[in-house]
């Protein structure tokens, strides 16, 4: 998710780059972790990256997560009610599986969940892009709650998935791109996510002078 001024990535094709693969270690395990409201497939082009850098990538979905965004839209009820610790259960299990410490890599709520891995020790590294605030940060920006409210507005939401409009998903994640743009990636990477990880959050108060979204 960006802020305005930022700029953006094109998620379509790798970034260009020249990277010295002798100073990387034989096949260093990296572990991509989205956020809410997006799909690990969001991460193709940074998985093509890392590994013609020499890296070996891998992107797993939260708990519940189809291996398409097709799938998971069409049953929600699977990933619904997974809460922060069912999700770094679920990474640290994968990083089990890999034979060496990774190099974890997290935006948002992923972000989140990469400060808990490195909290357990079982990252080498960690980088946690824009990340969900940590328990006890209560001052959030007013455009980070108008997308968290998508969560928080109705109590029955608490056990349930939900999903996005075009016009949120733009608001919360396409806000420096042109709306054609923005549109083209909600339907191509959007599916629905549990609301547990915000309603077991505390009650935030909004922080004044800043405009970061979610």
């Amino acid at each position: 998710m960006t802020q305005p001024g930022d700029t953006e990535v094109d998620t379509d094709s790798a970034p260009a780059t020249t990277v010295d693969t002798s100073a990387v270690p034989a096949g260093r395990p990296v572990v991509f972790i989205h956020g809410l409201w997006l799909h690990a497939t969001s991460w193709d082009p940074w998985m093509d990256l890392f590994r013609q850098a020499g890296y070996a990538p891998t992107a797993p979905g939260w708990p519940g997560d189809s291996d398409t965004v097709e799938e998971t839209r069409r049953d929600p009820s699977k990933v619904a009610g997974q809460g922060i610790d069912d999700v770094v259960d679920h990474y640290a299990q994968v990083i089990e599986g890999l034979g060496a410490k990774p190099i974890v890599i997290g935006h948002s709520f992923g972000g989140l969940m990469v400060q808990r891995l490195l909290g357990q020790d079982l990252a080498a590294a960690g980088i946690a892009i824009d990340p969900a605030p940590i328990k006890g940060v209560l001052a959030l920006p007013l455009s980070a709650l108008k997308v968290a409210s998508v969560a928080l507005r109705k109590p029955a939401n608490r056990r349930e998935a939900v999903s996005l409009t075009a016009e949120e998903f733009r608001y919360g994640f396409g806000n420096a791109l042109p709306a054609q743009e923005s549109a083209d990636l909600y339907e191509r990477w959007k599916p629905h996510s549990p609301t547990s990880p915000r309603t077991r959050r505390p009650r935030s108060t909004p922080a004044t002078g800043t405009a970061g979204r979610c």
